[in-house]
């Protein structure tokens, strides 16, 4: 019996090498190469198969996907305005941030009128019938499959239109010799429950773990296969979440949801404008609102900061929902534009509820905090602040400044700081509320505190 012979697989971005490397020679990841048994090579198709044929584009025929609603509106409105017949969602998050809960409530809603089927690979069908009992959800319609071998979970498919796999990183199939979760079982199990999608129609959703850096476990080329991709973000100790969609065959990638863990389950949030702001805005000094554009959607986020006197050599700077070195940026930049002298304070940052701010809109209103902060003087509770800040001190235009300007005034702001490139775009607001154009950000100190 002739030896199997194994390879080396980079568990990041799937590259393949005869011999072990410290080093992947793919992405530059260190310690990423794990052994696996080499597949069988596939023999090439036959030379007499008939040929492959092209059709004009006007000659196809438009397809229209049928939607179910997922019985959560924030969810629909991440996937599109519904769930697709036929398609494959993964959807990943840090461990304990509500997927299994979200997907198990979305399941017992289906399981009303559709025959859904739930493959539990890393828990009991005891386990989560006690998570069915806490969330109060019953159905005979829903099914339970304790399985992690897909070849033998394939017969259960037949009569589901929905099929939960929780989660794609403990199901394997026999037709490689690797361990369940390695890189080419992640990639063939997503291979071959997209052809029986396709095939069947069935809906699937994955559940995908994460690494230590945020992403998505297992290769790249997974998130590749599947039609939808959507994060669960938030803190276990928060009780708002966010689901965002960072990729949609069937809908906008711009599309994000607001969830609240009760103990009831996970509850969308439609109304958001006021959960990430504090009510002593206004009293210390160190807070400033901006209006942070995350999706389609305008949320009021206030930004927290304290000062301290640093009792080492070396200042701390720490940051919460703002890019660390974002903060480094901006602090650099006051210190040169402004003439701050922050070199002896710890500096510390927060974006209230736990919500994460990646655009730079939020440039000068996290500079009007350090102003606020260092000056020991409150910022007005009803004046909103947004705009880019760059390295020469320009305050720069961002986008959507109108809709940022609608929000502040819909939410009873009476004044905001904004890009003086985007005062024009904003003049029809200013009989409803008071725009303050800055162009330098040396200016923001004279305006803030008027």
């Amino acid at each position: 019996m002739a030896k199997p012979t194994t390879r080396f697989v980079c568990t990041q971005c799937g590259y393949s090498s005869p011999k072990w490397l410290g080093r992947c020679l793919g992405c530059g990841t260190y310690n990423s190469l794990v052994e696996e048994v080499a597949p069988p090579p596939v023999k090439s198709a036959s030379p007499h198969a008939a040929p492959a044929r092209a059709i004009p584009l006007s000659q196809v025929k438009y397809e229209t996907y049928e939607r179910v609603s997922s019985g959560n509106k924030e969810l629909d409105v991440v996937l599109g305005g519904g769930i697709v017949r036929g398609s494959l969602v993964l959807v990943g998050g840090d461990p304990g941030v509500g997927k299994s809960t979200l997907l198990t409530q979305m399941a017992a809603h289906l399981a009303k009128e559709h025959r859904v089927l739930y493959l539990c690979a890393e828990e009991s069908c005891s386990q989560v019938k006690l998570r069915c009992e806490r969330l109060g959800v019953n159905s005979d319609e829903l099914l339970l499959l304790n399985e992690t071998d897909l070849d033998a979970a394939e017969e259960a498919f037949l009569g589901a239109e929905y099929v939960i796999v929780d989660s794609i990183q403990a199901v394997y199939t026999g037709a490689l010799s690797s361990a369940a979760g390695s890189v080419g079982q992640v990639r063939e199990c997503a291979s071959k429950l997209m052809r029986i999608a396709k095939s069947r129609g069935i809906t699937f959703f994955l559940i995908g773990h994460v690494t230590k850096e945020g992403t998505l476990a297992g290769p790249k080329v997974l998130e590749h296969i599947v039609d939808a991709v959507l994060y669960f973000e938030g803190e276990r100790t928060e009780n708002f979440k966010i689901l965002r969609a960072v990729k949609n065959r069937f809908g906008s990638v711009q599309e994000v949801g607001v969830f609240e863990m009760t103990g009831e389950g996970i509850v969308g949030v439609s109304d958001y404008s006021s959960l990430f702001l504090s009510d002593s805005r206004g009293v210390a000094a160190g807070a400033v609102v901006t209006p942070s554009e995350t999706g389609n959607r305008c949320m009021m986020v206030e930004l927290q900061t304290l000062m301290t006197k640093t009792a080492y050599g070396l200042p701390r700077r720490m940051s919460l929902g703002i890019d660390f070195n974002r903060l480094v940026v901006l602090i650099a930049v006051l210190e040169k534009r402004c003439g701050l002298a922050l070199g002896g304070e710890d500096i510390y940052l927060n974006a209230m509820g736990g919500i994460k701010l990646a655009e730079p809109s939020a440039d000068l209103a996290v500079c009007a905090a350090l102003l606020s902060a260092e000056r020991m003087t409150a910022v007005d509770r009803y004046t909103a602040v947004f705009g880019e800040v760059g390295l020469t001190g320009e305050v720069r235009g961002v986008g959507y400044a109108d809709k940022r300007v609608n929000e502040c005034i819909k939410m009873g702001f009476k004044r905001v700081i904004l890009p003086a490139k985007n005062c024009k775009v904003c003049e029809k607001f200013k009989d409803k509320i008071e725009l303050v154009p800055v162009t330098f950000v040396s200016q923001l100190a004279k305006t803030l505190f008027t």
